[in-house]
């Protein structure tokens, strides 16, 4: 089983004559499941611990909130909404397309379009923060303009004005995770993130109580944990030298911009297929206002919405993961095992849905109380509870089947089929649910059950009964191979010719 290596490790393989669109002849041509669940989750355990850790931070964000008092606590949480929505969701979806280009780079090992996809991606995660920091800029008018309170939307204002420097450390931070994960260096990112939440506590008491800043305070310190958290990386990869075999040094401007369009063909259906998802849990929150009782119904979303958050982070990872691992082993020309990467990839995603069905349904009630103790709010979200259970037994999967057609170089197809899923089939059925058929707050998450059900039908069916492995690996090897022009000599650029000409064989 090839499993993505690093340092020593890679510079061994080298030597070895393995990988670079070689492709192993012997023995360990038949893929194993059982050696490629182990190379998943030496993977997916950290990247999993990573997203705990980054929970935990929004987690001690609100509760700061919450402790400045009402008005506060409604326009950080407004901000954060608001941030999220317009900010942190598109980043993140962008820097997704980096995901094939540097896992079938590092496969190929076309370490020079390695080095190049992050460059280019810090560049475009650059340009994209320019409109949306003139966006939180103006929180303030448009917020009014639109309705909202004056004094919170000042508060708002005072948050996504201080959340500015955030954006500048998650165009480093976004694409150094992926160019980090695909060469399996997983757990020094867990480790870094987790030095910089412990920090993220202090530095919330001293800016948010010992200084005074409040609301500002609170967005202060979630910028510098980012930026803690790019440093505490970088300074890894200085120590530890992890990537001395794969960076190339920083290019030429006129290298960097003259590829940038391939990378957007990739970044933006990514980021669409990421908003499209994340932005549909906003939107119940504000069908969840129309309801009777809407303060019950609101706070009721908004605990299942953090309770899905959580749940996410397990099917998040693996879909991180298998990205990876599918795109390695199809830049290094092996179609069968990136074919058991996302067959055991999707089994445990299945097995993680059914555990989350069953914890959700035996401690419904138990878990609603410890958020809160409000009585017609725990009635609410316990009883809806199950229902965001059964949604996980479609949403880990079809989380995973995503994270397999990125690894292929296909995230148009997952935009698509969470367009149609979210928006054609989940939306109508859960405003005909809760306000046609008078099912209530419980609708709206029936609503998301059918498009969970709707999602994990065609991700499915797209990744497993119509992905031609053979012609994906045909594929990887074109795409890793199109930066001839930046090898270091000219026997180099014949070298990359000659692997990127030759057919799969693992087939």
């Amino acid at each position: 089983m090839a499993i993505p290596l690093q340092g020593k490790a890679a510079r061994q393989q080298r030597e070895d004559g393995k990988g670079g669109g070689q492709v192993d002849a012997g023995g360990d041509d038949q893929p194993s499941a059982a050696a490629e669940l182990r190379a998943l989750w030496s993977m997916a355990a950290p990247i999993t611990a990573l997203n705990c850790v980054v929970y935990l931070r929004a987690m001690v964000s609100v509760l700061c909130l919450g402790r400045l008092g009402p008005l506060d606590l409604a326009g950080g949480a407004l901000a954060i909404g608001l941030t999220n929505i317009t900010g942190h969701s598109v980043l993140f979806g962008l820097a997704s397309g980096l995901e094939p280009l540097c896992a079938q780079a590092f496969g190929s090992r076309n370490y020079d379009l390695l080095t190049l996809s992050l460059q280019r991606a810090m560049l475009l995660l650059l340009i994209a923060a320019v409109p949306i920091a003139l966006l939180w800029l103006n929180v303030g008018p448009i917020l009014v303009a639109l309705g909202q309170d004056p004094t919170i939307s000042a508060s708002a204002a005072a948050y996504a004005a201080y959340a500015l420097p955030d954006l500048a450390a998650s165009t480093v931070l976004q694409p150094l995770r992926v160019y980090l994960r695909s060469q399996g260096i997983t757990k020094p990112m867990a480790a870094c993130s987790a030095i910089a939440v412990a920090l993220h506590v202090p530095l919330n008491v001293l800016l948010v109580f010992g200084l005074g800043f409040g609301v500002r305070g609170v967005a202060a310190a979630q910028a510098l944990t980012n930026t803690n958290m790019v440093l505490f990386l970088l300074a890894y990869i200085k120590w530890a030298r992890a990537c001395e075999d794969t960076w190339r040094g920083w290019a030429r401007p006129a290298a960097v911009a003259s590829g940038l369009a391939g990378l957007v063909s990739l970044a933006i259906p990514s980021c669409v297929g990421v908003c499209l998802e994340w932005w549909w849990y906003e939107v119940v929150t504000v069908l969840a206002g129309y309801l009777p009782n809407p303060a019950a119904t609101v706070g009721a979303a908004g605990v299942l919405i953090q309770t899905t958050s959580l749940m996410y982070t397990v099917p998040m990872a693996l879909a991180a993961c298998v990205s990876t691992r599918v795109g390695n082993e199809l830049g290094a020309g092996k179609p069968r095992r990136a074919r058991m990467a996302a067959i055991v990839a999707l089994g445990c995603a299945l097995v993680i849905g059914v555990i989350h069905v069953a914890w959700t349904v035996a401690f419904s009630r138990q878990w609603v109380r410890l958020f809160t103790t409000e009585a017609s709010v725990v009635r609410l979200a316990s009883a809806a509870m199950p229902i965001i259970g059964l949604c996980e037994l479609g949403n880990c999967p079809q989380t995973t089947g995503c994270g397999v057609l990125r690894g292929t170089a296909r995230p148009a197809v997952g935009a698509r089929i969470n367009l149609l899923s979210f928006y054609l089939v989940g939306t109508p059925v859960a405003v005909y649910l809760a306000f046609g058929a008078r099912a209530g707050f419980r609708g709206l998450w029936y609503g998301l059950l059918s498009a969970q059900a709707a999602c994990v039908a065609l991700v499915l069916a797209a990744v497993v009964w119509r992905t031609d492995w053979h012609v994906e690996a045909l594929r990887a090897k074109k795409l890793a191979g199109l930066e001839l022009a930046t090898a270091t000599t000219t026997e180099e650029s014949k070298r990359l010719v000659a692997v990127n000409r030759e057919p799969p064989e693992d087939v």
